[in-house]
């Protein structure tokens, strides 16, 4: 399956897809409340990390774009934060600002410190679920890192996505959660030789 290095013409196209995939999640219903609103919300948000992936990560996706991934290599000093991150946060996520404050300090508290590379978003269009678009981007990916030697890190959202991250060759560690429960998996992949 051909995958596709995007770039930032494509950033509010994946931004939007990854919205798509993940507005029915437990994280996102906690992150947004408001189902009629969350969509948009999670567009504008993550429309601020695809950015900042474009000059300091990379993005990933299928031919059709139907499934794209977005990787931050974490070596040495991580990259600098989003220009005027707290600003953007705060216009696009409005009185739901705090809760991702709150994520984002989750995030950061669980983070390993050793060198790897963090897969930030894998998102599959919800028609297109299922039929192995996730998979081939994560091969993709990974064929680099077991060339590099490098490790994978991810926090999975879902016992689902946990699951699929396990057949890939991730180890999950103990989770952290939401105020209300809601479990994330942080999970680390070895390179193989």
């Amino acid at each position: 399956m051909p995958i596709d290095r995007l770039g930032p013409a494509e950033t509010r196209a994946v931004a939007e897809r990854i919205a798509e995939a993940f507005r029915l999640l437990d994280v996102t219903r906690w992150l947004v409340p408001d189902e009629a609103k969350r969509e948009a919300v999670l567009a504008e948000n993550f429309e601020i990390l695809v950015d900042h992936a474009m000059r300091h990560g990379l993005v990933h996706g299928t031919a059709d774009r139907a499934a794209v991934a977005v990787w931050f290599p974490q070596a040495g000093e991580p990259a600098p934060p989003p220009a005027d991150y707290d600003g953007r946060l705060a216009a696009a996520c409005g009185e739901w600002t705090p809760r991702f404050q709150h994520l984002d300090e989750l995030f950061e508290a669980n983070h390993p410190h050793a060198d790897h590379h963090h897969l930030v978003f894998l998102a599959v269009a919800p028609q297109r679920q299922g039929r192995g678009l996730g998979g081939a981007l994560l091969r993709h990916h990974h064929a680099v890192l077991d060339a590099e030697g490098v490790p994978g890190y991810l926090e999975a959202s879902s016992e689902r996505s946990r699951d699929l991250y396990a057949r890939h060759g991730y180890r999950a560690a103990e989770p952290f959660r939401l105020p209300d429960g809601t479990a994330f998996h942080p999970m680390w992949r070895d390179p193989r030789g």
